[in-house]
């Protein structure tokens, strides 16, 4: 039996008793454009997702110094590395841009922010919750930042030791926590999803919804993790796989979104409530093929 407790985000509630929550990670697949990235939000919206999810990172201090001066080939050119990421990331008029059209498409948004200044931006924007990315559970003055936003927070587990799942649980609290299973390779490979640690999650902590966020190619593994029993579903999302950008080979997209979606709501009906019953459809074919039928 599930005993997962709801958290409230936004006007919804996941957990127990709720439709999977399923979130398209924009993350930086929009490549610093704004236009490219309404029409992910669009193709979100389309596919029938209940949230975006971007990423934020302030560059100087996500990027180690000894890689900054580096020379890499991008989209605009062959550019220092550390003004690449500059170019990949949002600022506050943008930011306020994607807000308005989320809130006209009727779509949930929220971000993982890499850093403590990267929360107190986004703060700005009021966000219905924060994702603390798998490479920043370890990370103890980020997640004491994000604490302090007294707001649900959904934690991935990738390239996590249970030790270390352990205590960043311990550190923010499993009030308005979310927590997903992930493995932190793109893209995974299947033999690597591990996909009962959601089973095991379910039994550690039966009070914390517990979900799932993909980076395998295919939708096969993800519909797995909602006949388990996740609470909700991040996957990237992208125009075209081929795009510039290392997270697009991990990303579905749209069309495999929509599908993923339908696929999902259709796992949902047919899990059905546990209580064995006979359908009235079922009681022609038991008139015609039961030689007895028990009073």
């Amino acid at each position: 039996m599930n005993t997962q407790r709801r958290v409230k985000v936004g006007n919804r509630y996941i957990g127990e008793g709720e439709p999977v929550y399923i979130i398209a990670e924009i993350g930086i697949n929009h490549n610093g454009s704004v236009e490219l990235a309404k029409k992910l939000i669009d193709g979100a919206h389309f596919a029938g997702c209940d949230a975006v999810k971007f990423q934020k990172r302030t560059p100087e201090l996500c990027t180690p110094r000894d890689q900054w001066d580096i020379e890499r080939d991008t989209p605009w050119g062959r550019m220092k590395y550390i003004d690449y990421r500059h170019k990949v990331e949002f600022g506050r008029e943008q930011y306020a841009e994607i807000d308005e059209y989320c809130r006209h498409k009727g779509i949930h948004w929220f971000v993982s922010p890499w850093d403590e200044v990267a929360v107190d931006f986004i703060q700005a924007f009021d966000p219905i919750m924060i994702k603390l990315a798998s490479a920043t559970i370890t990370d103890l003055n980020l997640l004491a930042r994000v604490k302090q936003l007294h707001i649900p927070v959904m934690l991935s587990t990738g390239m996590s030791s249970i030790t270390e799942i352990e205590q960043a649980i311990s550190f923010v609290g499993t009030d308005n926590l979310l927590l997903a299973q992930s493995t932190s390779t793109y893209p995974s490979t299947v033999s690597e999803l591990n996909l009962m640690v959601i089973r095991s999650f379910q039994e550690k902590y039966p009070n914390v919804p517990i979900g799932y966020s993909g980076h395998e190619t295919g939708l096969a593994p993800t519909l797995a993790a909602v006949a388990l029993g996740a609470s909700f579903i991040e996957r990237h999302l992208t125009i075209d796989r081929a795009m510039w950008g290392t997270d697009q080979a991990a990303s579905v997209e749209i069309g495999g979104m929509f599908r993923l979606v339908k696929d999902i709501r259709d796992i949902e009906k047919a899990l059905g409530d546990g209580q064995k019953r006979v359908y009235d459809s079922e009681r022609p074919s038991q008139k015609k093929l039961r030689k007895f039928i028990l009073q």
